[in-house]
């Protein structure tokens, strides 16, 4: 039977609904509060809140897009998700190396010793503390994902550990894969090499890629069958001039509504309205899915994108 894991639990694809695919409800570590506050996600009560006013919009699920070590917590997640009623996937992987200064196991061991950490996350339960302590203990919470990144197009050495560590996982658990591509690029590179290293363009989604202002570039990563997760919208005005709108209609028109998928990736406080920011996670319903209607984009596609997409994605493989 195909399922989707949440932190609550597996759960049939058809019980997902519409969902972002790449958010950030907990962002709790010491290098983002002394680093990047600006990104800190703390509050349990506020995250509650702001999912609540998702969910009255019609959201039935988001992403967690928190990989180990940098502030992601399965315990918080899971009493998110029964607060709010929405379901949350949870991620294991890591992050770009930028987010671990003085942590050699994140970036120096080998993928076969990552890929015990992250199989262990997906099949056994996450670590309660992140991987940041001198002891593991496991939760009952689940992560549903594997992330990985670059920051530059071509993969470092230490980017293919870490995406061979993630083939690994994939190709143990049947568990999907986001990348996160610094500042849109470096997706057709991501998918040569997870392709190198086994992994099927089905089963892999790069997220930010709509920050790149090139039609051509999003067409030759849709052609490869791959899905794209689309975020940017909401740090722009929501209107037919907004990056987003403009990108993911010329997407759809193109034939490629089934390639596709979208989030906030808001890991801003400025973004949420619970820490008193603009315009809050649920203007994704609210603004971009009316600025989508009225580029002429089809009641169908709306509903690929949000429901039905995610739900054939984020199911879990069948491991041979």
């Amino acid at each position: 039977m195909s399922y989707v894991r949440t932190v609550l639990g597996d759960i049939s694809p058809s019980e997902l609904g519409i969902t972002y695919a790449h958010e950030h409800i907990i962002l709790d570590a010491p290098i983002v509060e002394d680093r990047f506050p600006h990104i800190l996600l703390n509050d349990e009560s506020i995250a509650v809140s702001e999912l609540t006013e998702c969910a009255k919009a019609g959201v039935a699920a988001m992403v967690d897009a928190m990989p180990c070590g940098i502030g992601r917590d399965p315990i918080r997640l899971a009493t998110i998700s029964e607060a709010s009623g929405v379901h949350l996937i949870a991620t294991s992987g890591l992050h770009t190396r930028k987010w671990y200064p003085g942590l050699s196991w994140a970036n120096e061991l080998l993928p076969e010793e990552l890929a015990e950490l992250f199989i262990a996350d997906v099949v056994e339960g996450i670590d309660k503390f992140d991987y940041r302590g001198p002891h593991v203990q496991r939760t009952p919470y689940r992560a549903g994902l594997i992330k990985v990144g670059t920051l530059q197009p071509m993969p470092s050495e230490r980017d293919r550990r870490v995406f061979a560590a993630a083939a690994v996982t994939h190709l143990a658990t049947g568990v999907p894969i986001l990348t996160h591509c610094e500042e849109g690029r470096g997706g057709l590179e991501q998918v040569a090499l997870l392709a190198e290293f086994g992994v099927a363009a089905d089963a892999i989604v790069l997220s930010h890629t709509d920050k790149v202002d090139d039609f051509d570039y999003h067409l030759a990563l849709a052609e490869t069958g791959v899905y794209l997760e689309y975020d940017q919208a909401l740090r722009h005005p929501i209107d037919g001039l907004n990056p987003t709108v403009r990108t993911a209609s010329r997407l759809i028109a193109a034939g490629y509504s089934d390639r596709l998928m979208l989030g906030t990736d808001g890991a801003r406080r400025s973004m949420w309205s619970g820490y008193g920011g603009q315009p809050g996670l649920a203007a994704l319903m609210r603004d971009l899915i009316p600025a989508l209607r009225a580029t002429e984009v089809p009641e169908d596609a709306i509903a690929r994108i949000l429901v039905d997409n995610p739900a054939r994605f984020f199911v879990f493989r069948e491991v041979a």
